[in-house]
């Protein structure tokens, strides 16, 4: 996978893509990270990315040109057209499931914006995929860009250590996770549950994913929903 990144500072980027899961998947050549400056494709003297809005209103906008300069520069990189992901808190809210679509495309394009927001015809003339990590405003979207970063370079195969490692993981089939232990056995009267020392397979799975039911019930009661909704039985 090819992942593109535009944004006003690159260099905020270096700590996460440099570091565990996103640094080891691309040693193994299952990514590569391009980063691209905005501020690159600036025309005039004081390199703008930026200008008031029309109309009046507070915050500077981010202006069309330079974002579609680097686009279309950026995408002339490589041969595979990239599915275009613009970072906006007025986006569809990122879960899993979207995850798990970005991660089986072959490159990906994200746009972190900075500043009020983005020339609506940006979205107009770019037609990005619009996504949010969640509903509150960040300075920019530097942030979110990494979080999806991370969420989908994770599902790459072979990214992770453990094979299976993705599969068991909280929101893999709209469940939390399961609760973990390791050593030691007892720790301040609070022991591991015996199943878990059973040695018993059979057991250890069902109680697990008894425990992910009961634990998505009650800490999540919307995905509990979510789930019984997605395993009632059909009409026949």
């Amino acid at each position: 996978m090819r992942i593109d990144v535009l944004t006003l500072f690159p260099e905020m980027f270096a700590p996460i893509l440099g570091t565990s899961i996103p640094k080891r998947a691309a040693e193994k050549g299952l990514v590569s990270y391009h980063l691209t400056n905005i501020r690159d494709f600036a025309t005039d003297a004081h390199l703008s990315v930026d200008d008031k809005p029309f109309g009046g209103g507070p915050g500077m906008v981010m202006m069309c040109q330079t974002i579609f300069a680097a686009v279309e520069h950026v995408e002339k990189q490589s041969p595979e057209k990239p599915l275009r992901i613009l970072l906006t808190p007025q986006g569809k809210k990122l879960e899993q499931a979207i995850v798990q679509q970005l991660a089986a495309a072959p490159r990906l394009l994200l746009i972190a914006g900075h500043y009020e927001g983005f020339d609506e015809r940006i979205i107009d003339g770019l037609q990005p995929l619009e996504l949010s990590i969640g509903d509150y405003v960040l300075s920019g979207g530097e942030l979110a860009a990494m979080v999806l970063i991370d969420a989908v370079v994770r599902l790459l195969p072979g990214a992770l250590g453990a094979e299976d490692g993705a599969a068991d993981e909280t929101f893999a089939d709209g469940l939390i996770e399961y609760p973990q232990y390791t050593r030691p056995r007892e720790f301040r009267h609070m022991p591991v549950p015996d199943v878990l020392l059973s040695g018993n397979h059979a057991k250890i799975a069902a109680w697990r994913q008894e425990q992910r039911l009961l634990r998505t019930q009650a800490r999540r009661p919307d995905l509990w929903q979510a789930y019984q909704d997605a395993h009632k039985p059909r009409q026949a």
